[in-house]
């Protein structure tokens, strides 16, 4: 990840605001003062989600919205607003952003020379994930995975990796106490932890078979939202991602610390895909 990605993850602090007053160099002022502004907005914008939260949580308890907006200190017709304008419940989903969203960066010849690429499948992933971000007012920042890359980039994150790709899919994989990701003789299966059940790619078996599967966890690591996408094969990933932004709303659980699922999706002879469901799961913890 870049080194603007990781500042944009951090955390601002007063001192880093009295920081940028006083910075000399123009740049390196007007860049850091960028990275606050997005840092602070992300905020505010996840203050305006948990404000309409605590309204809908108050009201089930009893209270009218007039009471409501009188104890909090706003008009009723501001509890209108907020109820309609604020964002939905589910973008704690992905955290309070900005989001880092990673694809593996792969490596093949051309002219005999080795050169980095992204796969198309993989990019158009990580392309619905932003789109789904951008829906819920999420900013978000890029990162290539490496085969070597090891962990995950500070603050809230998106992983689009299979466990062959890179080693920080492996070691979410190793956390996830529902779900495995394993190669078996030759085949790659998620398996059901509790039960062993095994769910392959059809796609893999017999590749006119236009049906894919993939994995989706969730989990809330040192404050910050790690989320984990993993096809089977590239097109995997994107029917998660596809389930997902249809879905959102149903599998966000408030206050839970992880959730797995497996997803199968489908797709047409462009690799766009047509249709996506939940095959095992959500689990939940």
């Amino acid at each position: 990840m870049s080194s603007r990605g990781s500042k944009l993850n951090s955390v601002a602090s007063a001192d880093e605001f009295e920081q940028v007053r006083s910075d000399s160099d123009p740049i390196r002022r007007g860049r850091r003062a960028t990275e606050l502004i997005t840092h602070y907005q992300q905020r505010a914008i996840e203050l305006a989600r948990l404000r309409k939260e605590a309204i809908e949580d108050a009201h089930r308890t009893g209270l009218s919205y007039t009471e409501i907006a009188e104890r909090i200190g706003i008009t009723k017709s501001r509890i209108s607003q907020i109820k309609t304008s604020a964002p939905p419940a589910e973008r704690a989903y992905f955290g309070v952003g900005p989001v880092a969203v990673g694809i593996p960066r792969r490596f093949g010849l051309e002219d005999g020379r080795e050169r980095p690429y992204f796969d198309a499948n993989d990019q158009a992933t990580r392309e619905q994930v932003e789109a789904t971000l951008e829906r819920l007012s999420l900013a978000t920042t890029r990162f290539g995975i490496d085969p070597d890359t090891e962990s995950v980039p500070p603050g809230d994150a998106v992983v689009i990796c299979g466990p062959k790709s890179a080693p920080v899919a492996r070691h979410l994989l190793d956390g996830d106490a529902t779900l495995s990701f394993e190669n078996i003789d030759g085949t790659w299966y998620l398996i059901d932890k509790h039960t062993g059940e095994r769910f392959s790619s059809p796609f893999r078996h017999d590749s006119n078979v236009r049906t894919d599967i993939g994995y989706l966890a969730r989990r809330v690591e040192d404050g910050r939202v790690i989320v984990h996408i993993a096809g089977v094969t590239s097109i995997g990933s994107l029917g998660v991602a596809h389930w997902l932004n249809g879905n959102l709303a149903a599998v966000y659980r408030p206050g839970g610390q992880f959730s797995a699922a497996v997803i199968e999706c489908d797709f047409d002879a462009e690799y766009a895909i047509t249709n996506s469901r939940i095959l095992a799961g959500p689990f939940t913890g």
